[in-house]
């Protein structure tokens, strides 16, 4: 699966949808599928609970019995939504798609499992375990990706219906982080040492891992590269859905810097249920004062970070269905600048070796303060913790061979500088 689809044809656009529990962002989500959808743009909004979207929007069968979501064991059946021809919806199947995994891995290991006599599992006795949603929606949304039976796109535009900000964050790093542990676990140069492995194995006194082994990790990493590829893609972007008070604030805190700490885009901020203002009501009239207070705070953030904000109104009841739900729509924005899809580093290194003596590597960390920030060297590698997220950034060759001589937050940009070793800098 490529995520820029087959040449001369554009990839879809993806909206992930986030925000604080009870926000509302389900809701947005659909709205703004169904917006799309009427204006005649092909859009599937992916959801991992069908029972929320249900509740919004009349679902029924999709009327074709095949498409490019039918082989995906990750999905549910794709259903249409009346009055809206262009849309579908997708639930993630958490069971089918742990069950399709995990047999998938068993028939790959049956040799081990015979030397070892296990009784390999029936399909029956696999329930999906804690952890298996976030995996589920990560191969969804990389189905949702896959190149249609007649050579394009299937869809001009992704809506996902995502989890509340800290998980959405973690589900987004998944992939990179997954990766990661493979390198380290099962590295790729094993082909050099493959006629070793007797002997490594001999001299350790353990067995070396086996080539299924390998060629799992391989595969595992083929697909966490397709799903990533599709989430730091230039088409992808991220909103924010939040209802001004006191937790809105905070929780767009916590999205500035985690999102921006992984490189994500933060496209849009929806706040939502906004109550009409001048109301004669005493009781209305000061809820109203006090969500605009906090509307106040929402609006200044997201000029800061260059940031459109939408003011969503509160409707007095849950919408239901396509005309209920249009004033409640986000623009899925336009793509991002870059070279064939791939969206520029946020990591920029700047060169003051000559005036300084020193170099300086920058990352955009809006919404971070100095009390939540920490910054470990490990080897080749920066591990940088902000806002209670963490990565580990592999470091550019030329910062290899230097020492961090301080690190700095200023103007919502980390700076770190990078003195060299004089051990291993040539002279």
């Amino acid at each position: 699966m490529s995520p820029h689809g087959p040449e001369g044809t554009a990839a879809p656009r993806t909206l992930l949808v986030t925000g604080h529990g009870g926000a509302g962002r389900s809701t947005v989500a659909a709205a703004t599928a169904v917006a799309a959808a009427r204006s005649g743009v092909r859009t599937v909004l992916l959801t991992g609970d069908r029972a929320d979207i249900a509740a919004l929007l009349p679902l029924t069968p999709a009327p074709e019995a095949a498409g490019p979501l039918s082989g995906s064991a990750a999905l549910g059946r794709p259903e249409a939504v009346d009055g809206v021809p262009h849309l579908r919806v997708a639930a993630v199947d958490t069971a089918a798609s742990f069950r399709a995994a995990t047999l998938d891995l068993q028939q790959r290991i049956g040799t081990l499992l015979d030397l070892l006599g296990a009784a390999p599992l029936d399909p029956e006795e696999l329930t999906d375990v804690p952890g298996a949603d976030a995996l589920a929606l990560l191969r969804a949304l990389r189905d949702v990706h896959t190149v249609g039976h007649d050579d394009r796109p299937p869809w001009d535009l992704v809506v996902v219906d995502l989890s509340p900000v800290r998980e959405a964050v973690a589900l987004l790093a998944l992939p990179e982080q997954l990766r990661r542990y493979l390198r380290r676990l099962l590295p790729a140069d094993r082909q050099a040492a493959r006629a070793l492995r007797p002997v490594l194995a001999q001299l350790a006194g353990v067995p070396m891992p086996a080539e299924w082994a390998y060629e799992a990790a391989a595969r595992a990493d083929r697909e966490l590269s397709a799903v990533q590829a599709v989430i730091e893609h230039t088409g992808t972007g991220v909103a924010l859905v939040v209802e001004p008070g006191p937790r809105a604030e905070r929780v767009l805190t916590d999205a500035r810097a985690g999102l921006a700490l992984f490189g994500h885009r933060l496209t849009a901020v929806a706040a939502n249920r906004l109550l009409p203002t001048g109301s004669a009501d005493p009781f209305l009239a000061g809820l109203a004062a006090r969500q605009q207070d906090h509307l106040k705070a929402v609006a200044e953030s997201c000029a800061a970070d260059g940031v459109a904000l939408r003011e969503l109104p509160h409707l007095g009841a849950e919408p239901y269905g396509a005309v209920e739900l249009a004033p409640l729509a986000l623009d899925p924005g336009a793509p991002e600048e870059g070279a064939d899809g791939v969206r520029p580093d946020p990591w920029t290194v700047e060169d003051l070796l000559a005036d300084e003596g020193h170099f300086v590597w920058s990352l955009p960390l809006p919404g971070a303060s100095r009390d939540g920030l920490d910054l470990v060297r490990r080897g080749d590698e920066l591990v940088v913790d902000a806002g209670g997220f963490r990565r580990i950034v592999p470091l550019p060759s030329a910062l290899r061979r230097c020492t961090v001589s301080g690190a700095a937050l200023r103007d919502g940009a980390l700076r770190v500088r990078f003195t060299p070793d004089p051990a291993l800098w040539p002279r």
